[in-house]
């Protein structure tokens, strides 16, 4: 067993001990004698049939994930071209041999299994091909392991998001968790889980950037969390506190069995990436669930009906992803609130999970901003009436008679802020505000007819956004003419007649 070399696993396709069950079950079809035969002994019991001498490898099944100790034919050929050489009488092929479409593409570990002993060794290395196989099933957004997942009521799903800085990625201005514990509110007969009660939610900013670092090409809003209170904490805290929370919601490590834990993020490569900069261990055996991955499957697999991107008025595109905000309004769900607070996207993405796992009875969270967000109301796709998860119109607002022209909509998650005035000043920096990549500004003032003033109104405690107006605790920041209107909303902008 120590020696071994590495192949292909495409032709080990025959579970070995399915087929020595095979044989036996064609002798009792048959009413052969094996038992009266020279080469019965070899059937005698399964430890008499390996002593052959079985090169064997250990693979999943691709269609139901259980692990198999696999031959080849050529294999079960050799061993009948024996008892043909050495006895003198001739063995079909059986039928009723388990075939195995192997789920793994890489190189296997070939074993030659000639006894009980070699046999046990390999039969149990099979919960951890299992588990192994289990983990990149639903890594890579499978339905039917995604779902099967929610429907055994027993897991815990932990949606976790971070919001770094642009210039360096090792700086992490805020972290945002919420979680469902499936086993215990199944527990309590509550189910499906009601997300404004039932989740367990947090969200931590980091003291030593906020207001400090500003992201250009996607801004992040901390102030705005919209599902409780925000805590400020050190950045020497933040690993501790990541760790904690994971720590606090998982079961043991084991190389067999499958954490309780499910870990979820929308797009998790990023996240990933940030908990090991934090040097957060994450258990070998946690399940990750990447809901951008698994609506794109679902997609790919005519689960989702059929989407109409309103920007090009074509058909979704195959193999395309949408960002967390277009799912969920795809999914009758615009919370409309800020995105890009790692809070409200953590919520965001567990509830995207649960929508498009189990929509019906789900109800979706009232939103009570503290402040009004700034973001765009346009998501950007609508689905068909008949299929999927409803028909949702996007607004189509003309500002043209204006003299607005408003920006174009970008792609991923930086669309979420779709609406940039060109040359407005941050609160207390000095340095204007520059506009999303690919927008177009705001006509200059001279386009407009009148000679009226507006003010552009922002929040203290949101310093990257236009918020509210003198009436909501804003404060004018710049003050600038653009024309006789009384009050316009631009995305999340609100100009208030000075």
């Amino acid at each position: 067993m120590a020696d071994f070399q590495l192949v292909d696993p495409q032709g080990w396709e025959w579970d070995l001990q399915s087929i020595y069950s095979a044989y036996m079950n064609y002798f009792q079809l048959h009413s052969v004698p094996w038992y009266d035969r020279t080469w019965g002994y070899l059937f005698a019991n399964l430890e008499a049939f390996l002593s052959f001498g079985w090169p064997a490898i250990v693979v999943t099944d691709a269609s139901t994930g259980r692990a198999h100790i696999v031959t080849r034919m050529t294999s079960i050929g050799a061993f009948i071209k024996m008892i043909k050489t050495r006895f003198g009488e001739s063995l079909p092929v059986v039928e009723n041999m388990l075939h195995i479409t192997p789920f793994e593409t890489h190189n296997r570990h070939l074993r030659t299994v000639s006894d009980s002993t070699s046999y046990k060794k390999i039969h149990s290395t099979l919960p951890a091909a299992t588990l192994a196989a289990q983990k990149v099933h639903v890594r890579s957004g499978e339905p039917k392991w995604v779902r099967d997942l929610w429907r055994r009521k027993d897991k815990t799903f932990l949606a976790i998001d971070f919001e770094w800085s642009e210039r360096n990625a090792s700086r992490c201005l805020e972290w945002g968790y919420a979680a469902v514990r499936c086993g215990h509110l199944d527990a309590m007969g509550v189910w499906p889980p009601v997300p404004e009660k039932n989740y367990r939610k947090g969200h931590f900013i980091v003291a030593d950037y906020v207001d400090k670092v500003h992201n250009k090409h996607c801004p992040t809003f901390p102030w705005e969390y919209a599902f409780g209170e925000s805590q400020v904490i050190p950045k020497a805290k933040l690993g501790e506190i990541v760790q904690a929370t994971i720590s606090s919601l998982a079961s043991p490590d084991s190389e067999t069995v499958p954490n309780q834990l499910v870990l979820v993020a929308h797009g998790i490569g990023g996240g990933l990436e940030r908990l090991a900069d934090l040097k957060v261990k994450l258990p070998n055996n946690i399940l990750i669930i990447d809901t951008a991955t698994f609506e794109r499957q679902l997609f790919a697999k005519g689960k989702r009906g059929a989407m109409i991107d309103t920007h090009t008025n074509k058909p979704r595109a195959p193999g395309t992803t949408l960002s967390l905000r277009k799912t969920l309004y795809s999914l009758n769900a615009d919370l409309g609130c800020a995105w890009h607070c790692s809070g409200n996207d953590a919520f965001g993405t567990l509830l995207a999970l649960q929508l498009l796992l189990q929509p019906e009875n789900t109800p979706i969270p009232v939103v009570r901003t503290k402040r009004s967000a700034t973001h765009s109301p346009t998501p950007g796709f609508t689905i068909n009436p008949n299929i999927g998860a409803g028909y949702r119109t996007l607004p189509s607002r003309s500002l043209s008679r204006a003299g607005i022209t408003t920006p174009r909509p970008g792609t991923g998650d930086s669309e979420d802020l779709e609406t940039h005035a060109q040359g407005l000043t941050q609160l207390g920096s000095g340095r204007p505000q520059s506009p999303k990549r690919g927008a177009r500004p705001l006509h200059p003032p001279s386009s407009f007819a009148g000679g009226g003033a507006a003010s552009v109104v922002t929040n203290d405690a949101t310093r990257a956004g236009i918020q509210g107006g003198p009436a909501t605790g804003g404060r004018v920041s710049k003050r600038t003419s653009f024309g006789p209107l009384d009050v316009l909303r631009l995305g999340g902008f609100r100009l208030s007649r000075g």
